[in-house]
């Protein structure tokens, strides 16, 4: 499996979709996707090496080098 991000058109969230909330940026996810991700942290690293986007998923058996795909 593999995360994604992009942004939506509000008007494509569907009635059964979660919607996270922080100060007013949403996060958007369908209900299937929470099995896996549920307790994801999320987090964001400037770091030269290694920045960007950093996922920790207490969900994942097994992840790559990178961090963007895991086994569950």
């Amino acid at each position: 499996m593999s995360y994604t991000m992009d942004f939506e058109n509000p008007d494509n969230i569907q009635d059964n979709d979660e919607v996270f909330d922080y100060e007013g940026f949403k996060v958007v996810s369908d209900p299937k996707s929470m099995l896996y991700i549920y307790g994801l942290v999320l987090d964001y690293s400037n770091a030269l090496i290694g920045g960007g986007f950093q996922f920790t998923n207490p969900n994942a058996t097994q992840t790559c080098g990178c961090g963007t795909s895991f086994s569950a």
